[in-house]
C-alpha cells in the first residue's frame, strides 16, 4: 500500500531529522517526525463517519505541480492513519489563483490549510519573514533543509505564530526549487546583465538586487510573462526550471537562455489556522501532523525529481543551458551578501542571518 510507504518514510526520516510542524503547546511548536509517527501509529481508527472535513489548497493549477503531490499526500495520510474520521478535499487552483484570496478563505474558515509565499506572512505583521526574500541565503537544498528544519525555521515558526496572535501555524515547509536567470542571451557574470529587463520583484530587497547588477525590473504578471517574453517585452526573467517549463517559457526566442545561477532557493509555508489547531483532540492533532510531515517529505521529493526531469524536457525542446559550474557565482554573490548583511543590520535580523549562517 502506497500509504505504509509514505508512513515508513517518515519515521525513516524522524530517525535522522527533526522537520517543523505544528504541536499541541503553543510555548513548542518543533515535534520530530519520529515522535509524531509513533504516536500516531498508536490512535484508534475510528472506521466511523469523518469526524473531521479539511479543505486544503494551493495556487497551482497544474497537477503536475509539486504542490499537487504534497496535497494529495496529505489527503492519503490523513485520511488513512485516521480510518476515515478525516476527509479531506485538495484543491489545485480552482478556488483561486491568487494566494491573498486563498489567505482571506483560511481567514473565513472556508478553507483549513494553505501553501503560500512567505510575503503573506509579512502583509500580515511579521517582517522576519522577510529574511527568505534575500538572494544568495542558502548554498544549496542541504543547507536549505537545515536551516528550515532546525533553529532558524522554529524561530520563524515561533514568531509567526507569536506576531499572528496564533492566526498562522506553520505545519511544514515547502519549496518551489531554485530560482535561475532565463532570458534572450546567456549570462556567465553580473556585467552581462546591465541593460535587460528582467521580469523579477519590482520593489525590496530583490529589485535591490538587480538593480544593483544593472539590469532593469520590471513587472508583468505570471500569466502574461510568456506572451511577453515571445512579443519582446521583457529581455529576460528569472523563476525555477519546473515553473518555467509548465508554463512553456522556454520555448520563446527571450527564454531560450537558462543560466545556473541558482540565486534563490524557495521556500513555502503549509500553513494552518492556529485556533483551530489548538481546538482539536490530540488524537486528531496527531493525524494531522504526521500527514504534514509526510506531505512535507513528499513536496520535496517532488521537488527535487522534477528539477531534474523539467531541465532535460527544456533541453530537448531546444533551451541553451549554462551550467552553474560554468558562471562566475562568486561575483553574483557578492553584491548579495552586502544586501543581506546591510538588511539585517537595518532591521535587527542579525540574529536569525546567523541562524542560517551558522547551519551551512
Amino acid at each position: 500500500m502506497k500509504f505504509c510507504r509514505i508512513l515508513s518514510a517518515v519515521i525513516a526520516a524522524g530517525l535522522t531529522a527533526g522537520i517543523i510542524c505544528g504541536c499541541a503547546d503553543t510555548g513548542s511548536s518543533r515535534r520530530t517526525i519520529g515522535s509524531i509517527a509513533d504516536e500516531s501509529e498508536s490512535s484508534t481508527l475510528s472506521g466511523t463517519e469523518p469526524e473531521l472535513t479539511l479543505v486544503i489548497a494551493s495556487n497551482q493549477t497544474s497537477q503536475e505541480n509539486p504542490y499537487h503531490f504534497g496535497l494529495e499526500t496529505f489527503k492519503e495520510v490523513a485520511e488513512e492513519l485516521s480510518g476515515g474520521a478525516v476527509s479531506v478535499t485538495c484543491s489545485d487552483g480552482d478556488l483561486s489563483e491568487d494566494e491573498a484570496e486563498l489567505i482571506s478563505l483560511l481567514d473565513a474558515g472556508e478553507v483549513q490549510m494553505v501553501v503560500c509565499s512567505p510575503s503573506n506572512m509579512t502583509s500580515a505583521g511579521v517582517s522576519e519573514v522577510n529574511m527568505l526574500s534575500l538572494l544568495y541565503l542558502f548554498d544549496g537544498f542541504s543547507h536549505w533543509e537545515a536551516a528550515m528544519d532546525g533553529e532558524f525555521g522554529s524561530a520563524m515558526t515561533d514568531v509567526i505564530l507569536e506576531k499572528t496572535n496564533n492566526q498562522y501555524r506553520i505545519m511544514g515547509y515547502w519549496s518551489a526549487g531554485v530560482r535561475d536567470y532565463y532570458g534572450k542571451i546567456p549570462i556567465t557574470s553580473p556585467a552581462d546583465v546591465a541593460g535587460l529587463t528582467i521580469r523579477t520583484q519590482v520593489s525590496g530587497v530583490v529589485f535591490d538586487y538587480w538593480t544593483t547588477l544593472g539590469a532593469i525590473p520590471v513587472n508583468v504578471g505570471w500569466g502574461d510573462l510568456y506572451d511577453a517574453l515571445k512579443n519582446n517585452e521583457v529581455d529576460s526573467a528569472e523563476n525555477d526550471y519546473t515553473n518555467l517549463m509548465l508554463k512553456e517559457h522556454h520555448t520563446t526566442e527571450n527564454g531560450k537562455y537558462i543560466c545556473e545561477t541558482h540565486h534563490d532557493y524557495t521556500t513555502r509555508l503549509f500553513i494552518m489556522n492556529g485556533d483551530f489547531y489548538d481546538s482539536l483532540t490530540g488524537e486528531q492533532k496527531n493525524w494531522i501532523d504526521t500527514a504534514a510531515l509526510a506531505a512535507t517529505l513528499q513536496e520535496r521529493s517532488v521537488t527535487y525529481d522534477m528539477m531534474d526531469s523539467s531541465k532535460e524536457q527544456c533541453i530537448a525542446e531546444g533551451s541553451v543551458v549554462t551550467a552553474y559550474e560554468d558562471i562566475d557565482i562568486e561575483a553574483f554573490k557578492a553584491p548579495a551578501i552586502e544586501i543581506q548583511d546591510s538588511y539585517a543590520s537595518e532591521n535587527g535580523l542579525e540574529t536569525y542571518l546567523e541562524m542560517i549562517r551558522r547551519a551551512q
